[in-house]
């Protein structure tokens, strides 16, 4: 674990994200709230590409929880079946739209612990939602945001929830709305887990990460 950069670097650090992606957007795709929260939560231990690929036939006809409902698990099953873990997933799909429908009238909620509550949302995809839907400056950390925080020192920590509050604590406030976001594109496209591709990586020079590549 790399020591706790200091604020002067991490605020070059997410100056340099910024000028590169002042937008940076999330990679599943969907189509209201509702669907962000079915797509991330199919999302775990799954890539954001095939579960795309699953779903963009499954949101045609069922975006709203009433909708997911009326499929029914075992339809929706053949629209998930090649994302692991399927079905739980669609088990809790179908769960987590009934207490929608049942108990807060179709809306998803826009409170974390609310998000919480649901079955199969957890703390990483309660974030999510916060972040990408209602702008809030959630932090949701994956395995390559706890990879970078680790490797680079932007927010070390033992577990994700100390990579988070590592992250809420140490990232000035001006770039805390697309830190989650800028943090999980490097991760996953720059400093990968195997060969991490130093060369191209334009915080090379401030990272702690001592195995750099070239």
């Amino acid at each position: 674990m790399a020591r706790q950069l200091d604020y002067h670097t991490i605020h070059e650090i997410f100056t340099r994200f910024r000028d590169a992606e002042p937008e940076p957007k999330g990679e599943l795709d969907h189509v209201n709230v509702f669907t962000l929260v079915v797509a991330v939560a199919l999302s775990a231990q799954a890539t954001d590409a095939g579960v795309n690929k699953a779903t963009r036939e499954l949101f045609k006809i069922a975006d709203t929880p009433q909708k997911m409902l009326d499929l029914g698990e075992d339809r929706l099953i053949e629209h998930i079946k090649t994302i692991g873990l399927y079905r739980n997933k669609a088990k809790n799909v179908i769960k987590l739209s009934r207490i929608l429908v049942e108990d807060y009238g179709g809306v998803v909620p826009s409170s974390r612990a609310a998000l919480q509550s649901l079955p199969g949302v957890g703390r990483k995809t309660a974030n999510v939602v916060l972040n990408m839907w209602w702008r809030q400056p959630a932090q949701a950390v994956d395995t390559h945001i706890f990879r970078l925080g680790n490797r680079s020192g932007i927010a070390p920590g033992k577990d994700v929830d100390a990579v988070e509050r590592a992250i809420e604590d140490n990232i000035p406030a001006e770039f805390q709305l697309h830190a989650h976001h800028w943090m999980i594109l490097h991760g996953r496209y720059t400093c990968v887990a195997r060969k991490p591709k130093c060369g191209a990586c334009l915080i090379r020079d401030l990272c702690q990460f001592e195995e750099k590549t070239q």
